[in-house]
């Protein structure tokens, strides 16, 4: 009897072991859902340290704002589905819209539609002038932005920047949080760079935030690399993966990597 009881306790035990372990964010960057070319750029992107620096929880309420063809889309709703809630504000189109962001769009509702990952999902829209209720007033634990911030400013200047973060921040329960990934841009370079290189002084972007409302509680060096000086001849597609420039440079471009980001944590007050 005390041998049975004993390979019960052990059995307990060790199964009590694994579920400590477990850690739903390393199981959804890990997911069978997510492609090998998807996963191969976690090397340059860092979803589990990201993600795990944000303080996202398989419980919360997350918007993802402007998700595209769903690269942390894939990650989060794998993360969120059995018992949080993923809205994908994605680009907001009308009439006068053109055909990338209606193509992109009906691409993203169509998989909502047909894949059973992104089952869960919920759509909203976001534009900075156009479409700024993301999600009920005071309902998500966070919003999330990643590689959005210079598009908003090319579109509008830094007027388009301060109202994305206060519709994140209206959005937001009180004591939420906003993540930003941006590609940055040196402070001593001249501030016109920001105009087309899609590169963002981190200065630019913490004073919208602050503006909105918001609070820098942390800026983390996930993203950083320091072998991008952001000076280059196509901004920041000069890079891969786009390397816009095709095979010139290729393998000085590759060696360089993907763009050195900011990774920054806003808290909205209580």
């Amino acid at each position: 009897m005390k041998s049975l009881l004993g390979v019960i306790s052990a059995s307990v035990l060790a199964l009590s072991a694994q579920v400590a372990m477990a850690d739903p964010i390393i199981d959804a960057v890990k997911s069978d859902n997510r492609s090998a070319d998807a996963k191969a750029r976690d090397e340059f992107r860092h979803p589990q340290q990201t993600l795990r620096f944000f303080g996202i929880e398989p419980d919360m309420t997350v918007v993802e704002i402007s998700p595209g063809g769903g690269w942390y889309t894939d990650i989060l709703a794998e993360l969120l589905h059995d018992n949080g809630q993923l809205i994908a504000a994605h680009f907001y189109v009308d009439e006068n819209s053109n055909d990338y962001y209606k193509k992109s769009r009906a691409a993203f509702e169509q998989k909502i539609a047909d894949y059973p990952p992104y089952k869960n999902i919920k759509m909203s829209a976001f534009h900075p002038q156009h479409a700024t209720d993301i999600a009920k007033a005071g309902s998500v634990d966070a919003v999330l932005t990643f590689r959005n911030v210079h598009n908003w400013y090319m579109g509008g200047g830094n007027e388009a920047i301060e109202a994305s973060f206060k519709a994140f921040a209206k959005a937001l329960k009180s004591g939420g949080m906003v993540g930003v990934v941006e590609h940055e841009l040196p402070e001593s370079v001249a501030d016109e760079q920001m105009e087309k290189s899609g590169y963002m002084k981190k200065s630019v972007v913490v004073a919208a935030a602050e503006a909105a409302g918001l609070t820098l509680a942390e800026d983390s060096p996930v993203n950083h690399n320091p072998a991008d000086n952001a000076q280059h001849p196509r901004g920041v597609w000069t890079l891969p993966p786009s390397l816009r420039l095709g095979e010139q440079d290729q393998q000085k471009y590759l060696a360089i990597g993907e763009s050195n980001r900011m990774t920054l944590k806003f808290i909205k007050p209580e």
